[in-house]
């Protein structure tokens, strides 16, 4: 019986039955989210037009969001019910991951991996929030301030955003500012397995601030208000990265 249990063709069938068991788990939270999103498309879409909507009230404005073909608006509100299913289904496929990699660790490895698994979620949230309440209201103004009135020389110059352009737009920001605030948990993991320290990170900042600014305009929009908004959290983020670093060291010289 022991040597049953011992054997390496069976321990991996059932590490593999156990990980498509918890991928389908993942699999069935995501799809009841994107139902549930679906429903409540809608308002979600609402609730991420409201930096657009309130820039317009702010400066009276009457403006709207169209759509150009039949089948737009379906689109959209798919797209807005996957975003938000990945996006709150998210902690749990890291869950899952977790309870499936965790037994095979030892503890001091627990200790250590745990917190980038919380990490991770929380930094990708402190992203769409940079986005939605600081980055998109100042972006809309800049897009915004190129209209142009009506006068004898010329027609008006106004802007109708797409209903599906706006979203590309904002969930393209949300996700470029959500990974780019991975920086300190990705350099962490790489002083921890002894690929960077903090002497290297210093020496090389003068080329990261060219390199984040260059990441930031591919990212972004061409337009600077999106691009430095994201390069400056970025500059931050590596000097935080920097002392994380530094505390990894003194802790394993300790």
């Amino acid at each position: 019986m022991n040597e049953k249990n011992t054997n390496p063709s069976t321990s991996f069938i059932s590490h593999l039955s156990e990980l498509r068991s918890r991928l389908l788990r993942s699999s069935a939270f995501f799809l009841i989210a994107f139902v549930i999103s679906y429903i409540f498309a809608e308002n979600i879409y609402s609730y991420l037009v409201k930096p657009y909507s309130n820039a317009v009230i702010e400066n009276q404005l009457n403006r709207r969001l169209i759509f150009t073909a039949l089948h737009e608006a379906f689109l959209t509100y798919l797209k807005v019910a996957f975003f938000t299913a990945v996006f709150v289904t998210s902690p749990i496929f890291l869950t899952e991951i977790w309870k499936f990699v965790a037994p095979g660790l030892y503890k001091n490895e627990k200790k250590t991996l745990l917190p980038y698994l919380i990490a991770t979620p929380l930094l990708f949230f402190f992203g769409g929030i940079l986005v939605y309440y600081f980055i998109m209201p100042l972006a809309i103004k800049f897009f915004l301030s190129f209209e142009t009135a009506a006068n004898p020389q010329m027609i008006a110059m106004q802007l109708e955003a797409k209903v599906n352009e706006y979203l590309s737009l904002i969930m393209r920001l949300i996700f470029a500012f959500g990974i780019s605030f991975q920086l300190p948990v990705v350099l962490s993991l790489l002083a921890r397995i002894g690929v960077v320290n903090s002497k290297y990170l210093k020496e090389r900042r003068k080329y990261v601030v060219v390199i984040m600014f260059i990441a930031a305009a591919i990212l972004t929009p061409p337009d600077p208000i999106t691009q430095i908004g994201l390069a400056l959290p970025l500059l931050l983020l590596y000097e935080l990265s920097i002392l994380t670093v530094k505390m990894i060291e003194k802790n394993k010289n300790a």
